[in-house]
């Protein structure tokens, strides 16, 4: 009976948890929708012809990407910026191509919605004029059914793709979404991670395109750096590959003091929210110092991982032995070539079954190809299998 009745309190408050989650995401969606009605309000009533003539503006928060549209139809605008506000884009439109031409020049846009057939300047001379002024904007075609031919020639040109009026706002919306993707992954590919070599006089880059190669200390093959200190202890951290993969760490689980250790076990673990990786020993021996001030403070590991972010010092034993698995120098820089790509690969397939599993599922968002942040348990245990443990069977991700 008693079994029964701790059986039914986890299933109401399972049920109220999920009812409240519900309900607050609807609330969410209903201000969210409240404030992107305002700014439309809002924006119709500003005047922004110092900028161009026929020129109307929406601004939203934290916009998913943002757009021009050019169409001497202002039906077709006013169409435009109520659907795509409410999508939750930021919007300009304007009613010629020269009007457009000059906005891309001063203002930052992802994407130009054209319209093919227009008076004076027609949409395969507005697309030239992009992609010759800004070719990181993507240009897409607005066509009528007659002239969906002329539209796909224009792609010659360098558009995109093309989209077809009139559209529902169903249509528009997940067009708009799916171009969105595309673009992303365009960028994903044309911004591969490059390689730093750090050196006295180069410093640290910060973009979390470029991964730090420190110059003259050992990488091991789980991603943890040693540097041997004129004692002859080795000092041990996290590397830059890690850290901007991982994204913001919360936590350090650093190890005992004195505690012995033998290379591949589990040494020192950092969390993220609820998740956590745990990293093997690159070395065999005693664990002689830590580093302390990771413990209440741990993003000091972030702002200088090779000097201030170490984490621990070993008295190592055999140290030699050991030492045949690290790489330094120019084979560090092969094998973190070889890493990146073996991440790429890795993320690609996730997100593709992500996108297949999810296709269904309203608002779907795709990953970013290179962090982890925010991914859940199942990306961190493949990562952690991967990267971290894929020489010792008997180390997981630790719970």
């Amino acid at each position: 009976m008693v079994v029964l009745i701790i059986i039914l309190m986890i299933v109401i408050f399972i049920t109220i948890d999920v009812l409240i989650r519900v309900i607050s995401q609807k609330v969410q969606e209903s201000k969210t929708r409240k404030e992107r009605i305002e700014a439309l309000d809002i924006g119709l009533k500003l005047d922004f012809t110092e900028e161009a003539k026929s020129l109307k503006r929406v601004d939203v928060e934290n916009p998913k990407a943002r757009i021009l549209a050019v169409d001497d139809e202002k039906i077709v605008l006013d169409s435009f910026r109520k659907i795509l506000v409410l999508a939750g884009y930021s919007i300009d439109t304007v009613e010629t191509g020269k009007e457009a031409l000059g906005l891309i020049q001063k203002k930052e846009y992802d994407f130009v919605f054209t319209d093919l057939k227009m008076p004076e300047m027609d949409g395969v001379e507005v697309t030239k004029a992009v992609k010759h002024l800004r070719p990181d904007i993507d240009v897409i075609m607005i066509t009528g059914y007659a002239t969906i031919e002329s539209a796909v020639e224009t792609m010659k040109f360098g558009a995109m793709d093309y989209v077809q009026k009139p559209f529902s706002q169903e249509e528009l919306t997940e067009f708009v979404n799916k171009s969105l993707i595309r673009r992303q992954d365009k960028i994903d590919k044309q911004t591969r991670p490059q390689l730093h070599l750090v050196t006295p006089y180069s410093g640290e880059e910060k973009s979390k395109h470029i991964f730090n190669v420190p110059a003259g200390i050992f990488i091991s093959p789980e991603h943890t750096w040693v540097s041997i200190e004129m004692n002859g202890e080795v000092r041990i951290g996290v590397d830059d590959f890690i850290q901007k993969t991982i994204g913001k760490i919360d936590a350090i689980v650093l190890p005992k003091l004195n505690h012995k250790i033998r290379r591949g076990e589990p040494l020192f673990s950092i969390k993220q929210n609820s998740k956590t990786l745990t990293f093997p020993s690159p070395v065999s021996g005693d664990v002689s110092k830590i580093n302390q001030d990771l413990k209440d403070h741990a993003k000091l590991i972030n702002v200088k991982p090779y000097e201030s972010g170490w984490v621990c010092s070993i008295e190592a034993i055999n140290f030699m032995d050991d030492l045949q698995r690290l790489r330094i120098g120019e084979s560090a820089i092969a094998w973190y070539q070889k890493e990146i790509d073996k991440l790429k690969e890795m993320m690609g397939r996730l997100n593709k079954e992500r996108d297949n599993a999810d296709a269904h599922v309203k608002g779907h968002k795709k990953n970013e190809k290179y962090v982890l942040e925010n991914m859940d348990f199942v990306v961190w245990e493949e990562f952690s299998k991967a990267f971290l443990h894929h020489m010792y069977k008997n180390i997981g991700v630790a719970s």
